[in-house]
């Protein structure tokens, strides 16, 4: 199951019916868990720990040191959970000071050419596109849908169940169950097909329409949406989802 040709160093952390193909290259403080395959010519780092059941492709990076100047050589992890498919040429930063750690969480599809930069913070559920770029410190929350070749300016925000166009950029926060798309980006609805897909409700997918109504058509200003909103409509956990991620965002929800 390791190929001769592959380099592990003995200080890294192999668990049970790991593949590990040639060239293949695994550094001193690594942990990788069971039932994993790494493909020829992947590099797991420095600092990475690697859960059970993912595969990894040719080319990806896991656990390289951030490129961030402020970086200063402290100890930080990469972490990536369970049951996730890195394709070819991801890379994956480790932390920094800031958080300490990079964290991709459980089975997520990162397509070839993704980029995570240090500190970040992906979900669960997620599909991440083609060559689609995450700067330091972004938050995915769980089952958003990233298209390809999308920009993200360093401490965005994006809600789960979202639904990115392939080619934006931004530097805004996208709150959870839309779909975002356009340049600039901007607002497109919500994500009918995708929520009812994961087993929302009609009932469900109406609330939260009715809540972006407010916030998006209503001409009113964020903070009035959000009043109006707590006043006239039941608290679901969606709705409290919404409310929660508007008032707590540092950037600016995009419009």
């Amino acid at each position: 199951m390791i190929s001769p040709l592959a380099y592990i160093d003995p200080e890294a952390k192999i668990g049970e019916n790991v593949e590990i193909g040639p060239f293949v290259f695994i550094d001193k403080n690594v942990v990788i868990g069971d039932n994993n395959v790494i493909m020829p010519n992947a590099n797991i780092l420095y600092g990475s720990r690697i859960g059970n059941g993912n595969r990894i492709f040719p080319g990806a990076v896991i656990g390289a040191i951030p490129q961030d100047l402020k970086f200063q050589g402290e100890e930080t992890t990469a972490e990536i959970g369970d049951n996730n498919t890195i394709r070819e040429n991801v890379t994956i930063n480790r932390g920094t000071a800031a958080k300490g750690k990079t964290v991709v969480g459980n089975n997520n599809l990162l397509m070839e050419g993704v980029h995570v930069a240090h500190d970040s913070i992906v979900g669960s559920g997620c599909i991440i596109g083609n060559q689609t770029k995450i700067a330091g410190e972004v938050i995915i929350d769980d089952n958003a849908i990233v298209s390809g070749v999308v920009l993200m300016h360093q401490f965005c925000h994006v809600g789960s169940y979202v639904m990115i166009q392939g080619g934006c950029r931004f530097s805004k926060d996208i709150p959870p169950y839309i779909i975002a798309g356009r340049d600039p980006i901007a607002y497109c609805g919500i994500n009918i097909v995708g929520l009812r897909r994961r087993g929302f409700t009609n009932e469900q997918i109406e609330t939260i329409h009715n809540a972006y109504r407010i916030i998006y058509n209503s001409g009113r200003n964020v903070t009035e949406a959000i009043a109006q909103i707590k006043s006239e409509m039941p608290m679901t956990p969606e709705i409290e989802y919404i409310i929660s991620f508007v008032e707590n965002s540092q950037r600016g929800i995009i419009r």
